[in-house]
Parts: structure tokens; sequence; C-alpha cells
């Protein structure tokens, strides 16, 4: 299991990895993690997780961060295309790409789908 990020009288970028079979904690790397934030979502994508959007008390945040547990080290996502910023949206992996979905942004509710596919570094927008 592991968590990033959250709000506690502040915004947090750094989190733990849990080990069920040693039963202990690791910390995870925040060098080139993303800007610290809540309400974010994340996916496991089978050998990452990947973080997107979510707030740090301004304007909704439009970036994220794919993180490899086994080289404890962060990957910026690309942002060209990106949709734009939101809380409270819903993200799924499909096996090959993140597909994230509505939440809203500082000024409205949304209603659109758009997918991420990692190394690919591309978003496409899917009506809804």
């Amino acid at each position: 299991m592991i968590i990033w990020g959250g709000y506690k009288s502040g915004y947090f970028n750094d989190g733990g990895r849990y080990d069920p079979v040693g039963n202990i904690w690791r910390s995870v790397n925040t060098n080139g993690a993303p800007v610290p934030r809540s309400e974010q979502t994340a996916v496991w994508s089978g050998n990452e997780m990947i973080i997107w959007g979510g707030t740090s008390g301004g304007p909704d945040l439009i970036d994220g961060g794919r993180y490899s547990p086994q080289s404890n080290t962060w990957i910026m996502l690309n942002t060209a295309s990106a949709p734009g910023g939101r809380t409270d949206h819903t993200a799924v992996w499909t096996g090959s790409e993140m597909i994230i979905w509505a939440g809203y942004s500082t000024t409205s509710q949304l209603n659109d789908t758009w997918s991420y596919t990692p190394g690919r570094a591309l978003y496409l927008y899917q009506r809804p």
C-alpha cells in the first residue's frame, strides 16, 4: 500500500509505503515529487502509482506524477494537452491507461472524461 499527500493544518507532498510481510513502513522519496496537495486521485498501474489533480489551497492543480516504489523515484506528468485542474474527480486504471472523469474546478462542476497513457505522455479527451 502506498499513501501520498493529504491535508492536516497544511498540505503534504510526502507519504509512505507499507510492507505487509515485514509489517513496516518506508518513506516515499520527495525529490521530484509533485507539489503538496489533497483531493487528488491515484491509480496503481501494476508497477507505478499515478496521481493527478487536487488542490493546494489555491486554484485546482493541473499536474501529477508517476511514483515507482521499486526505484523510489518520481516522474512528473507532461501537462501539455492535460485536462483542466480539478478536485473530487474519479480515476480508474484500465490496464493500459488512467481514465479521469468529472469532478469540480474552481468555478464549476465538470462532466468530462480524459485518458492518460504512461510512456506516451498523451491526454485524449473523450466526450461525456
